[in-house]
């Protein structure tokens, strides 16, 4: 059963832009004007989608002089993944038995 916070995280992580930073971020740690450069948003529009990934836990910040680099925090999905396999895992047990519940 998925939690009120992975209920969140899954809507945070639903975002077209925001996936893509993850995925980005995945690869390497990146600044902002790397951010900015690699998806092609705007540096505001870019900043509010990183607030929302720092604030929903899934980026840590690495302030490095004048810039800030972001890293993701890959235990935050892994227990996500780790939900959402156990559920398909139920879901694939459920089939293979035929269990349904009577009308």
């Amino acid at each position: 059963m998925l939690t009120s916070v992975q209920t969140d995280l899954l809507r945070v992580l639903a975002d077209p832009l925001r996936m893509r930073i993850i995925t980005l971020l995945a690869r390497e740690t990146l600044c902002t004007t790397h951010l900015v450069a690699e998806t092609g948003a705007r540096q505001t529009n870019l900043s509010n989608h990183m607030k929302v990934l720092r604030e929903a836990g899934v980026v840590d910040t690495e302030p490095c002089g004048r810039f800030t680099y972001y890293r993701l925090r890959p235990e935050v999905i892994e227990e996500l993944s780790g939900v959402l396999g156990d559920l398909a895992a139920t879901a694939r047990r459920t089939a293979e038995t035929g269990r349904r519940r009577s009308c």
